[in-house]
């Protein structure tokens, strides 16, 4: 008899002690599942915000606002060679 208590005791704790551990995996679960669609968000977030940066600093779209703003800049010219100290001094002359 006792021992027939024993064993009903411990499978009552085993069993006790199983379903707090799936519980536990359950909300651990869950918050993966929160943190992972703010992760999504944020993301999705940070893809229109590159898109918006995209969008005005497209060639034409710079164009439209160097024109409408009336600035008198000059075209970089790639390839030449880099302005030294000395050749700014003479500019100033």
């Amino acid at each position: 008899m006792l021992k027939l208590f024993t064993c009903i005791l411990f499978a009552i704790i085993l069993a006790g002690t199983l379903l707090h551990e799936r519980h536990q995996r359950s909300e651990i679960n869950y918050k993966i599942n929160q943190a992972h669609r703010r992760l999504q968000n944020l993301q999705i977030e940070l893809w229109n915000q590159q898109l918006q940066v995209a969008i005005y600093t497209a060639p034409n779209a710079i164009e439209k606002t160097v024109g409408a703003h009336d600035l008198h800049l000059v075209p970089a010219t790639f390839g030449a060679a880099p302005a030294t100290h000395a050749d700014h001094a003479q500019d100033a002359e």
